[in-house]
């Protein structure tokens, strides 16, 4: 048995080093879930569709527009519809059908008059924002779209999703579904 005494000492730059390599290591495990928490969702408008499990994507405010709309009375609405890239890839290389992975967002706002040019109509209140995801295995029973309908960053009720989908089918059935095309 030997004494403490007899014990080689570690020297206090072995001990800096070693202790700065474990925090890398934390770091580098724990960065890269700490990001996916932070990303994970849109913060506001985390809540998923019911049926579909839809979400509204984070960034989409920042997305590729693919064409705007005027909704007549009733409703009353102007509408921008934005894709993610795929969708935008998909659109400019002419794909029927969307690719897996396509996501289609449109935005609704009431018209509103604007106050600095008496001809010009301008997005008022925010309405609506609708999603549609492409996944033909999760969704495979609505054609292989998942849909999303949000008011104020939460889902409409049941019913009305019920409702997404069979309008698509009615209206839209030759073009995968999707009534939007891309404005020249």
């Amino acid at each position: 048995m030997t004494s403490p005494e007899s014990e080689p000492k570690k020297s206090f730059p072995t001990t800096i080093i070693a202790v700065a390599f474990l925090l890398v290591v934390a770091l580098l495990t724990c960065v890269p879930y700490l990001v996916s928490i932070a990303l994970a969702g849109d913060p506001v408008t985390g809540d998923a569709s019911p049926i579909f499990g839809v979400t509204v994507p984070v960034n989409y405010k920042q997305w590729e527009l693919i064409a705007p709309a005027e909704e007549a009375a009733p409703l009353d609405e102007l509408r921008a519809v934005v894709g993610n890239q795929v969708a935008i890839d998909a659109y400019q290389d002419g794909k029927l059908s969307f690719p897996n992975g396509t996501i289609l967002v449109k935005r609704a706002w009431k018209r509103a008059q604007s106050p600095d040019f008496a001809s010009a109509t301008i997005p008022g209140a925010a309405t609506t924002v609708q999603v549609m995801v492409k996944d033909s295995r999760k969704y495979a029973a609505t054609g292989g779209w998942g849909f999303g309908r949000f008011i104020n960053g939460k889902p409409v009720d049941e019913a009305q999703h019920r409702t997404c989908f069979a309008c698509h089918e009615a209206r839209a059935r030759g073009h995968d579904y999707v009534f939007t095309r891309l404005a020249p």
